[in-house]
């Protein structure tokens, strides 16, 4: 028997599908010398009781991306690691009882064939010829995935495990991790058999991991945001008309998910699996009278049938063959899910060197690519493709337990929901408060929700309509856009103000600032005085962040990002700090509110409310007093019109507001914002500006000096890139309008070829034209180019624009 590991370079808690994918995967790429412990046998939390589903499907571009990557690797698992497998690829149907649905499936089967799957869409009839068995007089069409299927999750993940011993890496079973210290830089991981001394510590402890977690808290962690659901599916007796269609056949029946009424129906063997995620969901854990047991390995919870009667009698309606058998076996597991149902993959906030993988409501489809994507942080730091969408930073504090326990039976209630661009979702609010709120509602501000603070997205009028109901479409033209021109107008015409609690802001200070943020950013630091923007780049030259430095004195800055991009930018910063002390960062995000006041009149509104200095320059900084309380003025403006961004305490925040309404701005939203930045091609962080796209890629050369002597992270990279030529272009298209703008990764053809995606669009109030930006291919960069933009199954002419904003090109009124 091999002596224990006392040592490891990375140590896993964890050993299900998850824990164990990312073991294979770090002994793919030589990182033998790592561990996995798990308390029970492997597969022993959700991986032993999951159905096993394996879709292609997903509306999240890093998440189909991840799952595609898993079904590639587990249809030669198998063999690549000899170990048999039962996987059966049957194809799957996903029904649309409306036009929206129609239109979702189009936009995802668009994404799917740019990443190279093959995705159909079904009339009813087509629907019938795949699956005989189900009722489809009463649908809008559906959508056809030939490589979905299902996977047995104990051989997958024994597969797995095999793979990884044979290349050398260590998996110890029944040797249950009890708790973990520290030791200089060292993790010490605490075990039933003995202590392991290691580099990287990874939590993938599935409904576990907020348990798992608690014990990094002293070290700088937070409690894990996630809840346990109760997730039930029951397995019918055989049923012969299935068994003799299926051997007439030689296959399974496709499965079917009924997306609409929400659930799946599988075959299985010669019954059906029915798996809903039923409104009347119930979370498991979450208080004192029911406590996490110590251990639940191979458990389920009782039985709870009658939550499901809806569900049951729509799907024997849908497939009358489910309701001649009876009921075999029901499965009610734990599975974890977090607030917005999806998995936690990257480094744990606040801690160095420990990271996370776990949350996966999805575990067996994405293990595989998750296993991958958890490897690439640990050797690499950095992941090939941007896993913004799973980043456990994602969540900052406002994350409390009301939150995830309100979100996740949102989130599981409406698991096969459509996610509208102009739909919020009414669970977990309020979390964060402008002092200004009840202002805002008080005008008409229908609100949304940007790191858990409320900002208003529009003002509404007495009379229009404000239900949820409205807001459920994908075109742009609901109650909000009459009121969304009229904001913008404002701004053009005179002044508006947007109160923007929650910007992530960080003070830079120390002797060295200066230099060490000169040594990080591709570009150059502003002078005493001023702001600019300084990017931060990866080894291949990718965006990492954007962030506005402003610079008070020699050595003393602010640093601010977006709000979302809180915790993520400030762990990213203070890593790459020098550990002699010479620099510090601090987080003040909550000491400062904002308000951007803009628009033409906007020097007259501050002449008779302050003083500023009113012939300061685009881009300085002052300090100043407005109505009476100070403030730190910037002269700059996101939506493109002459203008100041207030800063003041939170506590100064509502006297101010009240006195710039009062002086004559007009409020306005999110929305308003966003037509116009993107009519100035101003970038929005993780969409624009993400690490799949380099600097030089993303059109952002004036940010860039090669040339100077520091050796800023990515600049080996982005120089031979500079000598060879990017091969992709940032651009900012005009597209024909057909009602609908262009959502996040919109397929662009030029012809019958795929040759870029967009990033972000939008109706350009000021220009009165549909705006994409997005990625091409260099060659089709060119302006006057004539391309096309799928936009939910329909393409749609999109004609390459001139390097410069289609509002305002010479930034003369920004300028005023």
């Amino acid at each position: 028997m091999n002596q224990f590991p006392t040592t490891a370079r990375v140590a896993i808690i964890g050993g299900g599908v998850v824990g164990v994918s990312t073991l294979y995967h770090l002994a793919k790429e030589g990182w033998t010398d790592c561990v996995l412990l798990e308390k029970n046998e492997l597969t022993a939390g959700s991986t032993w009781h999951a159905a096993g589903n394996c879709p292609n499907f997903a509306p999240n571009w890093a998440v189909m991306n991840m799952q595609r990557y898993s079904l590639e690797m587990y249809r030669t698992l198998a063999s690549d690691v000899d170990y048999p497998m039962n996987y059966h690829v049957t194809g799957a149907l996903r029904l649309a009882h409306t036009k929206e649905r129609m239109q979702e499936f189009e936009q995802v089967a668009s994404q799917a064939r740019y990443q190279g799957l093959q995705m159909d869409i079904c009339t009813p009839d087509e629907l019938k010829t795949y699956n005989p068995f189900m009722e489809t007089h009463d649908l809008a069409g559906g959508l056809w995935d030939p490589l979905d299927g299902d996977i047995d999750p104990a051989q997958l993940t024994q597969a797995l495990a095999k793979g990884a011993r044979d290349l050398g890496a260590r998996i110890e079973r029944f040797c249950p991790a009890t708790g973990i210290s520290r030791e200089g830089s060292e993790w010490i991981v605490h075990t039933s058999k003995g202590d392991i001394r290691c580099e990287k510590v990874v939590n993938a402890a599935g409904y576990y991991a907020q348990r798992v977690g608690e014990w990094f808290k002293p070290f700088g962690g937070r409690t894990v945001p996630m809840v346990v659901m109760s997730h039930q599916y029951f397995l019918t007796e055989e049923i012969p008309e299935l068994a003799a269609w299926t051997k007439e056949q030689g296959h399974k029946m496709p499965m079917i998910r009924d997306v609409d009424s929400s659930y799946y129906l599988r075959q299985d063997k010669n019954g059906l699996n029915l798996g809903p995620y039923e409104r009347n969901c119930r979370a498991h854990w979450i208080t004192q009278d029911d406590p996490m047991p110590e251990d639940f390995s191979f458990q389920l919870y009782p039985d709870d049938l009658e939550r499901l009667e809806w569900y049951i009698e729509d799907a024997m309606e849908r497939v009358p063959a489910l309701g001649t058998a009876g009921v075999g076996r029901n499965i009610n597991g734990p599975i974890p899910y977090a607030p917005d149902g999806l998995p936690m993959i990257g480094p744990m906030p606040g801690v160095a060197n420990a990271f996370e993988a776990h949350s996966f409501t999805f575990g067996i489809v994405q293990g595989g690519g998750a296993g991958k994507v958890m490897s690439e942080w640990l050797i690499h730091g950095e992941t090939e493709r941007d896993m913004w969408a799973v980043d456990p930073r994602r969540y900052t504090d406002y994350a409390d337990h009301d939150y995830c326990r309100s979100k996740a039976l949102e989130t599981y209630g409406h698991e096969y929901a459509m996610h509208f661009p102009h739909h919020e979702w009414s669970a977990g609010r309020n979390k964060k408060l402008s002092p200004n709120h009840q202002s805002l509602l008080d005008a008409g501000a229908q609100m949304g929700a940007y790191n858990g603070w409320e900002r208003a997205n529009w003002f509404s009028m007495p009379g229009d309509d404000t239900s949820e109901q409205s807001t459920q479409t994908w075109t742009r033209n609901g109650p909000w856009a009459a009121r969304v021109r009229e904001e913008v107008e404002a701004v053009r015409d005179g002044v508006g103000v947007l109160d923007m609690p929650g910007f992530s802001r960080y003070a830079l200070t120390g002797a060295m600032a200066a230099d060490w943020l000169r040594g990080q950013i591709t570009g150059a630091l502003p002078k005493v005085g001023r702001i600019n923007l300084g990017y931060f780049t990866d080894s291949r030259g990718r965006i990492i962040t954007e962030v506005t430095i402003i610079r008070w004195g020699e050595n003393d800055f602010w640093l601010m990002t977006a709000a979302v991009a809180q915790w993520h930018d400030f762990e990213f910063l203070v890593g790459r700090l020098p550990d002699d002390g010479s620099v510090k960062m601090t987080d003040i995000t909550k000491d400062w509110s904002t308000h951007l006041v803009t628009g033409p009149a906007s020097r007259d509104l501050f002449a008779g409310i302050s003083d500023v200095d009113l012939n300061a320059g685009w881009l300085t900084i002052q300090d100043a007093t407005v109505a009476g309380k100070p403030a730190k003025l910037f002269r700059i403006s996101f939506a493109g019109e002459l203008g100041w961004e207030v800063h003041t305490s939170f506590e100064d925040s509502a006297l101010v507001y009240e006195a710039i309404r009062a002086a004559g701005a007009i409020p306005f939203g999110m929305y308003a914002l966003n037509s116009m930045r993107i009519e100035k091609g101003y970038r929005a962080w993780k969409g624009d500006l993400s690490t799949d796209y380099t600097l030089l890629e993303s059109g952002l050369d004036r940010f860039l000096r090669l040339d100077k002597p520091q050796d800023f992270p990515g600049k080996k990279a982005l120089k031979n890139e500079y000598q060879q030529g990017r091969k992709k272009g940032f651009v900012t298209l005009v597209l024909d309008d057909c009602g609908y703008d262009a959502p996040y990764m919109s397929t662009v053809w030029k012809g019958e070829e795929v040759v870029g995606e967009t990033t972000s669009g939008d109706w350009g109030y000021r220009v009165n034209k549909s705006i994409a930006l997005g990625m091409v291919k260099v060659e089709f960069a060119e302006p006057g180019a004539e391309l096309e933009v799928e936009i939910y199954g329909r393409r749609v002419k999109a004609v390459v624009q001139k390097d410069m904003p289609l509002w305002d090109p010479e930034n003369d009124r920004i300028r005023a």
